[in-house]
């Protein structure tokens, strides 16, 4: 079996785990897993995720606003993020970050307004974010650069040389599930990439669930399979990947 898997990105409160939010969660040390960061989205979600990690001792929250609930952020609800972030068991804010995929999205101007004030908070309270880029990487690089945060750019999906520049600002790169897709080519390059003490391992479930598992809902259980993918990689066990990837969530959030 396993061991020390810390999923780095993660969203319990979503609505597909109200089945069996409570069984999942209960069997998943048994499963190996001794750590994950479960994500908000905007303040219910956010609360729901403190909730849970004030339930079960491995669970760690992150508080923020998602690009996609930009335009539905009042300066109220930055008031109530301060006081989530306040919280022992919050350790980041996020998930936050630019979303240019959807046409009627959130304005990118109202994006990029919401992530300014929330990475000035995040470098005002010396917390790590957790970064959002899709279809976004122009922006994302330059905003990174002007605020200099600590954190991960989760998910990523860039180039190796993108890769390069955000490690040079002194954040970490997050890669899942992507990395087992059969098309994957940059998540593989940017995979063998990374150096060892720079990689967050994750799941963003419940999507994003790796091969040979997909089409079912993605917990944290199913990192093993992406953690191998990584190994065969990287040249190294599935196992050293996960033991250096706690090791890593650790140093960053914890």
């Amino acid at each position: 079996m396993a061991l020390n898997i810390f999923d780095s990105h993660a969203h319990y409160d979503d609505a597909a785990f109200d089945p069996d939010r409570e069984a999942l969660l209960a069997s998943l040390p048994g499963a190996g897993v001794c750590g994950v960061v479960s994500c908000g989205t905007d303040i219910s979600t956010s609360r729901r995720n403190l909730e849970l990690a004030h339930r079960y001792d491995y669970i760690w929250a992150a508080a923020g606003f998602h690009p996609e609930a930009a335009d539905r952020i009042s300066d109220d609800d930055f008031v109530r993020l301060r006081v989530l972030l306040a919280d022992g068991r919050c350790v980041a804010v996020g998930e936050i970050g630019l979303d240019y995929h959807y046409e009627d999205g959130a304005p990118r101007t109202v994006q990029l307004s919401v992530l300014e004030r929330q990475l000035i908070l995040a470098n005002e309270l010396d917390m790590p974010v957790i970064f959002h880029d899709r279809d976004a990487h122009a922006d994302t690089l330059e905003v990174l650069k002007q605020y200099r945060p600590k954190g991960v750019v989760h998910c990523f999906s860039g180039s190796v040389e993108m890769a390069r520049e955000i490690l040079d600002i002194g954040m970490y790169i997050g890669l899942g599930g992507a990395v087992t897709f059969k098309n994957a080519r940059k998540p593989v390059e940017v995979a063998r990439y990374v150096p060892e003490d720079r990689l967050l391992i994750e799941t963003d479930c419940p999507y994003m669930t790796p091969v040979p598992m997909r089409g079912r809902r993605n917990d944290s259980g199913l990192i093993p399979y992406t953690a191998q993918r990584l190994a065969e990689i990287r040249g190294c066990t599935a196992q050293q990947v996960l033991d250096r990837t706690r090791d890593n969530a650790e140093r960053l959030f914890l």
